[in-house]
């Protein structure tokens, strides 16, 4: 039984990592992970200076999910390099570090002082706010996706993933700009765009008014995202948004993903991720399927 999936060039045992922002950079979870297990391991969010993030409260739980305002508080990527990188090197696992940014000049200042670590793949983080554009999040202009994954290419030397903001009117336009601008590998969905109010203290739950929902409650429409995207574009996919046991990850991979990352089910259950390894493996065992290469895209 093969587990092992292909992105960009970058062999990953299996196709399991975790989403940004939901399991630090692996320290907080290695004591409950064995991250050996783990295709990947993705950085939170990384920006050129540290980021103190957006006012509390900046987390609320809703139905079937929570909605987050956390602002990609971060310690900027000196000090990723000082103390996260070395830590993950530790572990037989591919590292992904993630990428914000609020000005082009911002993202490629990372991706340049990240050119001589040893890490194997850069995540693009394109639902970060433009502030020369008026707030706009890069990823919801494809013109500014196609330019900013250029921008990114030009400057990496590691394989460039650009992950998609579903907060747009049809995501097959995002997947081929960033397939226009070079991208080696797309990611979605990050967080759709959601709201909550307290009626008691007839305020907002969070501080920010909006925040980012993510859980189960998305799912279904990160599959169906997925499936678009993946019937758009000839590059890899990873897949996620909701996931929680080896089935949900296996709906991603049979719409077209080549890979999967866990994200909100780690707050709820901190060996979500590898219950997906274990779940996909035992469909792998049951349905006696050989390679999970035969899986990825199946269902058209």
């Amino acid at each position: 039984m093969d587990m092992r999936v292909n992105l960009a060039g970058v062999e990953l045992k299996n196709p399991v990592m975790e989403a940004s922002g939901t399991f630090g950079s692996g320290m907080e979870y290695a004591e409950f992970v064995d991250l050996n297990r783990l295709g990947a391991v993705v950085t939170k969010g990384v920006a050129s200076v540290p980021w103190p993030g957006n006012p509390t409260p900046r987390i609320a739980e809703t139905c079937g999910g929570m909605l987050n305002a956390i602002g990609l508080q971060n310690p900027g990527v000196d000090v990723l390099a000082r103390r996260d990188i070395p830590f993950l090197k530790q572990y037989d696992t591919k590292i992904v570090v993630n990428v914000c940014g609020k000005t082009e000049e911002d993202y490629l200042q990372v991706v340049e002082r990240l050119a001589d670590e040893p890490v194997d793949m850069l995540e693009i983080n394109i639902s970060c706010p433009n502030v020369k554009e008026g707030g706009i999040a890069f990823g919801q202009d494809p013109k500014a996706v196609e330019r900013i994954t250029k921008a990114c290419k030009a400057h990496a030397r590691q394989p460039v993933i650009m992950k998609l903001s579903p907060n747009v009117t049809d995501i097959t336009v995002m997947a081929k700009a960033a397939e226009a601008g070079g991208a080696d590998v797309i990611s979605l969905i990050n967080t759709l765009t959601g709201m909550k109010i307290d009626v008691n203290k007839r305020t907002f739950a969070l501080a920010n008014k909006t925040g980012g929902l993510s859980g189960p409650a998305i799912k279904p429409v990160a599959v169906r995202m997925v499936y678009e995207a993946a019937n758009a574009v000839s590059i890899p996919i990873i897949g996620m948004g909701g996931i929680r046991t080896g089935e949900d990850a296996l709906e991603f991979i049979l719409a077209g993903a080549a890979a999967v990352a866990v994200g909100t089910a780690n707050f709820r259950n901190p060996y979500a991720t590898l219950d997906v390894v274990n779940g996909i493996e035992t469909y792998m065992r049951d349905h006696k399927i050989d390679h999970i290469r035969s899986l990825i895209g199946a269902v058209k």
